[in-house]
């Protein structure tokens, strides 16, 4: 995991390191950056009425942590070589889960934009697929982790119960440009930016399509400010991550003033010096949706 590290200190590189994995005979892939170290599997300790994705909890060096099997989460068959079993232990969300999976194989440093987003056709709202990456002959897909938690916990998503928290809320017409790759968080971020005041959205799956309209605009002569007001931002996506979305905006003098906030399950202390190096005006924690509506707030209104 050595180069782990080299690709914890750059920022904007659109490159992220996978950790390949195996269900059954498919391959899987988790980046890196949420893992926490991989481990071969321990007793665990079954919880009554739990959900049919938890197998249980572990004790790990004094935290006590449940285990979702991918397998199960997945539909589909249980590991044939459970001896040969390995548990991903990772953190995101501000909340750490281990995942048991069949097998972990090797490590793979890519580009975003050579990850493909996944087809409407076999993707949908309740997809557990962020990306589709081809390696050597084989598909590797990316698992949406935080659906997967969500699933097991409607809890730890973004639910409009916390703007309501905020109070009544004076309507605005500034606009939002969010970039964000999961159709589910799509619909949870406009029904909860909504309901926050901020009717005037424009979102884009990835931060390619994102940079590419904020160019028509200025390369029109338009003034970006007068057309966009702030950016939120995944990091996480095919095509162009949000880093170095926010870099390129950053480093045009036409976008740079730009305000953009990073919405992310990986904003944790250990990586929140990424989002700094890039410019970000803000960071703030999925599913914190109320923390972000407060930035919003105070950059645009």
């Amino acid at each position: 995991m050595e180069d782990k590290k080299g690709i914890l200190l750059e920022s904007g590189t659109n490159e992220l390191e996978v950790v390949e994995f195996g269900i059954g005979s498919n391959k899987f892939g988790i980046n890196v950056i949420k893992v926490k170290e991989i481990m071969i599997p321990v007793p665990i300790t079954k919880v009554p009425h739990s959900h049919k994705n938890v197998e249980g909890i572990i004790e790990l060096r004094g935290e006590v942590l449940p285990v979702v099997n991918v397998a199960t989460a997945l539909g589909f068959e249980k590991s044939t070589t459970p001896a040969l079993d390995k548990f991903i232990v990772t953190e995101f969300n501000k909340q750490k889960i281990v995942f048991h999976v069949h097998s972990v194989t090797k490590i793979h440093r890519i580009s975003w934009d050579k990850i493909e987003k996944p087809s409407n056709i076999y993707q949908g709202l309740q997809s557990h697929i962020t990306g589709v990456i081809k390696i050597n002959g084989d598909m590797l897909l990316l698992l949406d982790f935080e659906k997967m938690v969500v699933d097991i916990n409607p809890e730890t998503g973004i639910n409009v119960d916390q703007i309501k928290k905020l109070g009544n809320r004076e309507r605005s017409n500034k606009k939002v440009v969010v970039a964000e790759d999961s159709p589910l968080l799509r619909k949870l971020l406009n029904d909860t930016l909504t309901e926050a005041g901020y009717s005037n959205l424009e979102f884009f799956e990835n931060g390619k399509d994102a940079l590419q309209y904020l160019e028509s605009i200025v390369n029109e002569d338009k003034k970006i400010d007068e057309h966009v007001q702030i950016i939120v931002t995944d990091i996480e996506m095919p095509q162009m991550d949000g880093h170095h979305l926010t870099k390129r905006i950053k480093s045009d003098s036409r976008l740079t003033k730009l305000p953009v906030i990073i919405f992310s399950s990986l904003i944790t202390e250990d990586l929140r010096h990424k989002g700094q190096m890039v410019g970000a005006e803000g960071q703030v924690s999925k599913p914190e949706i109320g923390v972000l509506v407060r930035l919003i707030d105070e950059h645009i209104l």
